[in-house]
């Protein structure tokens, strides 16, 4: 029988958590549009709907990426979380559209207001509400390093800070009696959401292509960096495959050419095991290992090396740019 480990149920329980406090602050936010007839408003709950359909994808996805890999799925389930991530900005860009198409049939037709302060204090405790959870989900997110978390907990705090908006150009209305800002604060909330959405795209694009991320490659380099043992010699065309917390590293390892069989697994293993350790992220490597050259002697600190010519100097510097590029 499978059994979820405490990070994937940490993850669920954030995706239900999240998909409660979702009803609750869509509700909120339509009791406002109710008595207030605000545009504006209506703007801001029809970004809370995508929350609630995001929260409950995202409670699907964490299922699902906590099944095991299989025969069919040597590399896990964690891709998902990429898809999941990019359904999320598709349905923010679609928002985003039908709130300018709202917007403007509000202007067109002349919208008329009526009861602003019990609206406002209907948003204002939406947005409270909401601040708590993707705060709850950020830090939950960042933690088990979940693409779903992390892109739900963003969009929340979109929504805090839309709603933010909104909250200060009601004041304004009700200031001015100047109807007209209400549907224009919808645009601008809309352009802020075709932002967002196209971030979280971005975003979800490049783990799903395996484009090389900086800050990944930078917490690997320090992890090598901090376990380096003798005979480990130099690393090059390194590459990752990133399944949603789940990183599979391909790379070449030049290890000290009189190393038998035996003796390059082992250390090759424990080095592997060390580096994975302090690496924030799950991951496996697969090493292709080559045998030294004279030329790697200065950079080489094993000890009673039979072949030496050169005297050790110092160690390659690991970096992830020099561990990306071709054999030195």
């Amino acid at each position: 029988m499978n059994t979820i480990s405490e990070s994937q149920s940490a993850k669920l329980r954030a995706a239900k958590y999240s998909l409660v406090v979702s009803f609750i602050v869509i509700c909120l936010k339509f009791f406002g549009y109710r008595v207030s007839g605000s545009t504006a408003i209506f703007s801001d709950a029809l970004e809370t709907l995508v929350n609630i359909i995001t929260a409950a994808t995202a409670l699907w996805v964490i299922n699902l990426v906590a099944k095991p890999k299989d025969q069919n799925h040597p590399y896990g389930h964690g891709k998902v979380e990429f898809f999941s991530a990019a359904f999320e900005g598709g349905l923010i860009l679609f928002a985003a559209i039908s709130i300018m198409i709202e917007s403007y049939r509000s202007y067109s037709e002349g919208n008329k207001m009526t009861d602003l302060n019990l609206g406002i204090l209907f948003v204002v405790l939406a947005s409270l509400v909401n601040l708590a959870i993707s705060l709850h989900l950020k830090k939950i997110g960042s933690k088990e390093k979940s693409e779903t978390l992390l892109a739900s907990s963003a969009h929340i705090m979109s929504d805090v800070v839309t709603t933010g908006g909104v909250v200060v150009g009601l004041f304004l209305v009700k200031l001015t009696g100047i109807f007209w800002l209400d549907p224009l604060l919808s645009f601008l909330i809309a352009f802020h959401l075709i932002f967002e959405g196209i971030k979280i795209v971005r975003r979800s694009i490049s783990g799903l292509t395996d484009e090389l991320d900086d800050e990944t490659l930078n917490e690997l380099s320090k992890s090598i960096q901090k376990n380096l043992q003798p005979g480990i010699i130099n690393i090059h065309n390194l590459r990752t495959i990133r399944a949603g917390s789940f990183h599979h590293i391909d790379a070449h390892l030049i290890v000290p050419e009189f190393w038998n069989v035996a003796q390059s697994h082992k250390i090759t293993h424990d080095f592997e095991s060390n580096v994975v350790r302090d690496y924030p992220f799950d991951g496996e490597f697969a090493f292709h290992l080559d045998p030294c050259k004279k030329s790697y002697c200065d950079r080489c600190d094993v000890k009673d090396c039979p072949i030496r010519t050169t005297e050790f100097k110092s160690h390659y510097s690991f970096s992830s740019k020099e561990m990306i590029q071709g054999q030195n």
